[in-house]
């Protein structure tokens, strides 16, 4: 079942990102919604729906769970769950056209079997199915080494080390201080691809839903990658969480620096 449904997801996923790229020449119908910042355009919907439509015909029993509410409601993961993010970095999308991905994870009782990851400005797919490995563009990625704080790239974005509502700055600061250098990308599913690509080596955040990490999380643990809470507690895929991913070994080392 995984192997057909990773062929169908295959030719869906890049299916959309023609039609995402064929939007970058029409004029966007841009909405906000928690806040400002917080943005969803007509494409997001539609690509959802795109997904949904073809779901539903191929595998009725399936449920979805995706950002724009398009799917089913959800109270816990049994059976096969697609979970869905038509656009993560949708800011990205309106205002550079590039560095936003479409994110999918499909878990069966809970766990993660497959993880989509398309980057579809620059045509770069990472998949991976549970057991079977991970990839970019059909090319197997490799396991994941461990690394420390101070030779390492992570992504954190800047509203987390100044005053804000979630953290005291405090907390994550000597991360900043100690890491080789820090990155903000605005798409937590990119984020999780270049760890499993070894692009970057740790990324952490307050607040995403499980749509923004259902796919990366798939892949980052398929190279070996670590994927928890910001207290290193396994996440719930059907809430909202701090998210932490990293590679092994430096996991621990910023786990130890959080908690002091």
């Amino acid at each position: 079942m995984w192997n057909e449904i990773d062929q169908h997801m295959q030719h869906w996923i890049r299916e959309a990102g023609e039609r995402i790229r064929d939007a970058f020449q029409t004029k966007l119908k841009i909405e906000t919604k928690s806040s400002p910042s917080d943005l969803v355009t007509n494409v997001d919907r539609e690509i959802e729906q795109f997904f949904i439509e073809r779901i539903r015909r191929t595998y009725p029993t399936h449920r979805i769970l995706g950002e724009e509410g398009l799917g089913d409601t959800l109270e816990a993961l049994d059976g096969v769950v697609w979970i869905i993010d038509p656009i993560d970095g949708t800011m990205n999308f309106v205002h550079q056209q590039r560095h936003f991905a479409i994110s999918v994870g499909v878990f069966q009782d809970g766990v993660g079997m497959l993880g989509y990851i398309y980057d579809v400005a620059f045509d770069e797919l990472y998949y991976a199915q549970n057991g079977k490995g991970a990839f970019l563009n059909g090319t197997p990625l490799p396991p994941l080494e461990k690394t420390t704080l101070d030779r390492s790239i992570i992504s954190l974005n800047a509203t987390w080390v100044t005053e804000n509502r979630r953290i005291d700055p405090n907390v994550l600061a000597p991360l900043v201080k100690k890491a080789r250098g820090t990155r903000s990308y605005g798409s937590a599913a990119l984020e999780m691809a270049y760890i499993a690509a070894g692009k970057l080596d740790a990324y952490m955040t307050l607040r995403l839903s499980p749509w923004d990490i259902a796919g990366g999380m798939v892949i980052v643990q398929e190279v070996g990658g670590v994927v928890t809470n910001l207290y290193g507690e396994p996440l719930n895929m059907i809430e909202k969480s701090s998210v932490f991913v990293s590679k092994p070994g430096l996991h621990e080392e910023i786990l130890a620096i959080i908690q002091r």
